[in-house]
């Protein structure tokens, strides 16, 4: 079984709430650096709030670009991305247009993603998908757009829609991916079993509002 610590390195500990406080995302960024969680994941609002306190850490940074609907202009996303990075972020989580894929305008997301991945220089992109939304077929589809635009991670959910992460939905990304595109498995996973279980399917990292219960779950067990 996984250690505590091994656990943490899955989790992007988040706090995406329009109502966020200043004294939550401080306290959001303690636990992290507590623990060693891979990132936080905020909005950007609050990245050079975040960056400043997670100087010297080995937290990453991380935050949203088109966020939850995905629905903003590809140029927009690009923006968002270049600011983001001057603001301290080291990993970026952009949602695709929903819209789109579901028209099958395929061109239209690999050119959208590819924009964000090179607006993103050297920082890791995860592609948000919103699998709740979307048919087997229109997984795998965005699956290999993603491949196309080289994006480094798709992940399953905004967390704001009528859905979370499902291991169908993991099982048909793996079916479908070609490439070393990782995965990473959000919304909805607020306990340890849950965590562990995207984990051993091979999910390469957690989104989650609870990263401090299911590292604690687990260190009680221990």
């Amino acid at each position: 079984m996984l250690g505590a610590k091994e656990l943490a390195k899955y989790i992007d500990h988040t706090l995406l709430s329009p109502t966020a406080s200043r004294s939550e995302i401080l306290m959001l960024c303690e636990e992290a650096k507590r623990w060693g969680f891979a990132t936080v994941c905020v909005q950007p609002y609050f990245l050079k709030l975040c960056s400043e306190q997670l100087s010297g850490s080995q937290v990453g940074l991380c935050t949203v670009i088109g966020f939850p609907l995905g629905q903003n202009t590809i140029e927009t996303k690009a923006y968002e991305t270049q600011q983001a990075l001057l603001l301290g972020a080291t990993e970026i989580d952009m949602v695709i247009n929903i819209s789109a894929l579901k028209e099958g305008h395929k061109d239209y997301l690999i050119n959208e993603i590819s924009h964000v991945v090179s607006a993103a220089k050297d920082c890791p992109v995860k592609v948000i998908i919103e699998t709740c939304l979307l048919s087997p077929t229109e997984i795998a589809t965005a699956t290999h757009c993603c491949e196309k635009a080289n994006a480094h991670y798709i992940k399953t959910s905004t967390g704001f829609s009528i859905g979370g992460a499902k291991p169908s939905d993991i099982e048909t990304i793996q079916r479908a991916r070609t490439t070393n595109l990782k995965i990473k498995a959000s919304g909805g996973i607020r306990d340890l079993k849950s965590a562990l279980e995207f984990i051993q399917m091979g999910v390469d990292r957690i989104g989650t509002s609870k990263g401090v219960t299911i590292v604690e779950s687990l260190k009680n067990e221990l």
